[in-house]
């Protein structure tokens, strides 16, 4: 059932949701999916840090938080409604270690870490163990959006691409379906008394001290 919406747009969710609760009947399973980042939300080395677009950090700052604020508070109401569920919030690895350049999405990946804790306890203190709330922090993985930066046509990695290789123990990028057993757990009751929690599926980059 395919269901379109800007996930900063309350009304779009809000008729999603009335779709997936007409077709499903109930919703017991949230990904918070949707972020990135921008141009305008990039400083590059030459840029003066005293010039940077504000405007484009915080656009993207608003999609990555926002982006994920907004969407649970419209499913997870349905979702406490029904037999209960698991929200997954999508960190990253620049919540917690500078990563260059894209101020905006580092921000917004930190603040999506404090409020899935935040979260976490409240939805706990409010509904027991009926819905939980995790973080997944995938490590560097080659999208469609980043593919440029992090390696070149022949194959080859980026100066960017390279730092990141060096400082992640497997050498190697993700590749997607790495991240399906941890969302497969994370969902089902097989982590049921797991709330709170930031999993990290990096290859080792969180961890690396680089020596």
């Amino acid at each position: 059932l395919p269901l379109i919406a800007d996930v900063t747009n309350e009304e779009q969710l809000t008729a999603a949701k009335e779709k997936a609760l007409s077709h499903f009947g109930k919703i017991d399973g949230l990904i918070n999916g949707a972020g990135g980042n921008m141009p305008e939300g990039t400083l590059l080395p030459n840029q003066d840090i005293f010039a940077m677009n504000l405007q484009g950090m915080k656009k993207v700052t608003d999609l990555n938080l926002w982006g994920t604020v907004i969407p649970t508070q419209i499913f997870g109401e349905a979702i406490a409604k029904g037999g209960g569920g698991s929200i997954i919030n999508i960190s990253s690895m620049n919540s917690k270690r500078a990563v260059t350049r894209v101020l905006g999405y580092n921000m917004g990946k930190a603040a999506v870490d404090t409020f899935t804790q935040w979260y976490a306890v409240e939805l706990a203190n409010r509904y027991g163990d009926k819905i939980r709330m995790n973080a997944l922090a995938p490590g560097f993985f080659l999208t469609e959006q980043n593919r440029s930066l992090l390696t070149k046509e022949d194959g080859g990695y980026t100066e960017r691409g390279e730092l990141v290789i060096k400082q992640t123990p497997f050498k190697r990028f993700g590749n997607a379906d790495e991240l399906k057993g941890a969302i497969v757990w994370l969902l089902s009751d097989a982590s049921k008394f797991v709330t709170g929690s930031m999993i990290y599926v990096d290859g080792g980059f969180s961890i690396f001290g680089g020596v």
